[in-house]
């Protein structure tokens, strides 16, 4: 994990913006729920990194959990929550160890940006309660020349993520063709996905 720690120090992977995808994903919600008030409504962020994603929620009222594995990512999304006044309930976890525990049926959003643990994929489908949303961006196998390296098993294949989540009403599914155009600094093919328990 120093790698990551160096890096969010260095400024990388460290954007505020949040991804177009989770945009979309919680203007889904608002229309399914009827409003754009999402206070009491609880949401999870996997591998939240710096917390882009984490401080977004937390903006639109959402009691917001984000999890990482990077001390430094935690201590960015912290220090960037009081800057802006916001409440977030930051952990450092390593979820390959099984540091952290996703509660059945406890939140109405969880969110994985370009991070693929697969064994984690049931425990997201049963932390959605009723209606909630899964919301996920996983990069793919990439032959591009563009794509930096990185290894397989870090990287889902055509239909993976998809098929991971066949049991929930899948709003939306998309596979890059090249590069996705998310704010975060990304070189290679991802899989998009909304779906709704």
């Amino acid at each position: 994990m120093a790698d990551w720690d160096e890096r969010y120090r260095r400024g990388e992977h460290a954007t505020d913006e949040p991804s177009r995808l989770l945009v979309r994903a919680v203007e889904e919600f608002a229309a399914q729920v009827g409003g754009e008030s999402f206070g009491g409504r609880r949401a999870l962020d996997l591998a939240c990194g710096a917390g882009r994603h984490a401080l977004f929620l937390a903006g639109l009222g959402f009691q917001v959990t984000a999890v990482d594995a990077s001390r430094a990512g935690i201590e960015l999304t912290l220090a960037r929550a009081r800057e802006r006044d916001l409440s977030v309930d930051a952990r450092v976890a390593d979820l390959e160890r099984g540091e952290f525990i996703i509660e059945e049926a406890a939140y109405d959003l969880v969110c994985d940006f370009y991070f693929l643990q697969r064994d984690l994929f049931p425990r997201m489908r049963a932390g959605l309660r009723p209606g909630g949303l899964l919301v996920a961006a996983i990069h793919m196998v990439d032959e591009s020349p563009l794509a930096k390296p990185m290894r397989d098993d870090f990287l889902l294949r055509t239909g993976e993520l998809r098929e991971a989540f066949s049991e929930l009403e899948i709003l939306h599914y998309r596979e890059t063709a090249g590069h996705d155009d998310d704010a975060g600094e990304h070189t290679r093919r991802s899989a998009e996905l909304i779906a709704r328990h």
